[in-house]
């Protein structure tokens, strides 16, 4: 899923990027066949860049099959992908449904996913 990171395969893992760490991360866990993914703020340290590209390579993930769970502060990202969406705030369930049905809602848009 990674080819890019093909020619960084004889670095240590830690003087690579933020974005090649998440994506060697990621690569790591895929190479288990895994059913689900859960990731916890993948996008946390990234630069905007690198965010995108690492969602974008995300999609590709549940595009072919692979059910992942993402815990994402920020939201616009995480609904990029999501199918379902729960909403927290303060560790309660704010909001919960098809993302479809909630990613117009102007009223969860202005309070949470603005």
């Amino acid at each position: 899923h990674f080819p890019e990171l093909y020619p960084l395969r004889n670095r240590a893992a830690s003087v690579l990027s933020g974005g090649e760490q998440q994506r060697c991360a990621i690569g790591r866990a895929l190479m288990s066949n895994p059913k689900v993914l859960a990731l916890d703020e993948p996008s946390t340290g990234l630069a905007p860049n690198a965010a995108f590209t690492l969602f974008a390579l995300l999609r590709e993930l549940v595009d072919s099959g692979t059910t992942v769970l993402i815990v994402e502060q920020h939201a616009h990202l995480a609904l990029q992908l999501a199918d379902h969406l729960v909403v927290l705030d303060t560790g309660s369930v704010v909001v919960t449904g098809p993302a479809a049905e909630l990613r117009n809602d102007p009223k969860l848009l202005g309070a949470y996913l603005g």
